[in-house]
């Protein structure tokens, strides 16, 4: 069993900034992690490879400096890590990078691929199932419960609002997790000795065999017309007093009613 995992190095959520210029992020002055959704991701497919054997190799794409959340999947137990880096990757949108991940996954090789159900940077949830339409596999998006997986097949509990969908698919697949589906496991001493020698293989888009007229941003069919940084705003907070319950209600149901909230 070829077993995939995706990554990605996102920036620490506590010193974001945005510039007001290009309305991108500016990276470099805040600290960067995994993203959190990723260490189910890499959870369930080390779980997947416990039962079925095989193989999980982890990959990313972003700057060199993304080998560290590769180091860190390797200290967890993965075999393998790839780091997919070019600077005519640069500035890719989510379209653009779910192809440069098809065609290194179809380079490694595969039967199952896993990612977070979405970036905590982005938010957009849409580089799993993206990726699965470029290697032309179903998807199944926001798993909460692998029920039974053997090599032809996989039977999934899905997360939705109003309860869990029970879906069946077959192999190969590409899935995107939710916290729920478990609880990752910690890097291994053994594991961080092991990341601490492995040297992680960097890729470049002629190592894949991609058309770099679809990577980048120039290629990228996502503009961003407007980003800012929001501003907080402060309420006023009212206690309402009174000698019991029902005065405090009485009070609040009348200043409810003066800001024309109700009539």
């Amino acid at each position: 069993m070829n077993i995939v995992v995706c990554v990605k190095q996102v920036p620490d959520t506590t010193n974001i900034k945005v510039d007001p210029e290009t309305g991108t992020l500016k990276r470099e002055t805040a600290g960067t992690t995994i993203n959190p959704f990723d260490l189910y991701a890499i959870e369930e497919a080390l779980r997947t490879k416990e039962k079925l054997g095989g193989k999980v190799t982890a990959i990313t794409m972003g700057p060199p400096m993304a080998k560290e959340i590769l180091k860190m999947a390797i200290g967890m137990g993965v075999d393998d890590a790839i780091l997919l880096s070019d600077k005519k990757l640069a500035g890719s949108d989510t379209w653009a990078t779910a192809y440069a991940l098809s065609m290194a996954i179809k380079k490694i090789g595969f039967d199952i691929v896993f990612f977070g159900k979405q970036a905590i940077d982005g938010d957009t949830a849409q580089v799993g199932p993206s990726t699965s339409e470029f290697l032309d596999v179903p998807s199944i998006t926001w798993v909460k419960k692998i029920r039974e997986i053997n090599e032809k097949e996989v039977i999934v509990e899905r997360m939705m609002e109003d309860g869990v969908d029970v879906v069946k698919s077959t192999i190969p697949v590409v899935l995107t997790v939710v916290k729920e589906i478990n609880e990752p496991r910690l890097e291994s001493l053994k594991g961080k000795m092991r990341a601490k020698k492995y040297e992680i293989p960097i890729w470049g888009i002629n190592d894949i065999q991609a058309d770099e007229n679809k990577v980048g941003l120039k290629n990228s069919p996502t503009r961003v017309a407007k980003s800012w940084t929001p501003e907080r705003h402060f309420g006023k907070v009212e206690i309402m007093d009174g000698a019991d319950t029902n005065e405090k209600v009485e009070k609040l149901y009348m200043k409810i009613k003066q800001l024309g909230i109700i009539k």
